[in-house]
């Protein structure tokens, strides 16, 4: 992945190198959207039944996660067309505690499109993309114990495969 934005609306990548998190911001940021919401992912030090993590190794399959990544970015776009700007960035690599893993911008003209989209992004990246996660500590390292088989983002008959979100564009 290039660490420099694109000169489209949609910046999806996966990356060995940090996560350019403030790049990102900023390149969100456009006159037309009055929000820009980032998640920003970071290496904790323990997970579901365990404790003491000192670091993770993410790995993917590098060329069908960024195609999966950009579909995640079509599908916040068909949801919420209003949306200005979408990053979706993945680290790959050995990442220590507090580095930023995964990122997830998007910008609109309201908060709330900007909120339910960027809420929307990360758990559908993390529900369909082929990313997994190893997890190290004193004692070893394992894979992550919620990894889970990767389902598409849309069915075989166009319709999203994942639960709908909370609420789209004008519901409640």
């Amino acid at each position: 992945m290039n660490v420099v934005p694109p000169s489209g609306h949609d910046w999806v990548g996966i990356t060995s190198l940090p996560l350019p998190v403030d790049e990102a911001n900023a390149w969100a940021a456009m006159r037309a959207c009055g929000a820009v919401v980032c998640f920003t992912g970071v290496v904790r030090d323990h997970s579901d039944g365990r404790t003491g993590v000192t670091g993770l190794t993410y790995e993917a399959y590098e060329e069908e996660a960024t195609r999966r990544l950009a579909e995640v970015a079509a599908e916040a776009r068909r949801t919420w067309p209003m949306i200005g700007r979408l990053a979706l960035l993945h680290r790959v690599g050995e990442l220590a505690l507090s580095e930023a893993s995964v990122v997830v911008v998007a910008s609109a003209p309201h908060r709330g499109e900007a909120f339910e989209a960027a809420r929307f992004c990360i758990d559908t990246l993390k529900e369909t993309v082929p990313i997994w996660k190893r997890e190290h500590w004193a004692g070893g390292s394992d894979w992550a114990a919620c990894s889970h088989a990767a389902r598409p983002v849309r069915d075989r008959n166009g319709a999203p495969s994942g639960a709908a979100p909370a609420s789209g564009p004008g519901q409640a």
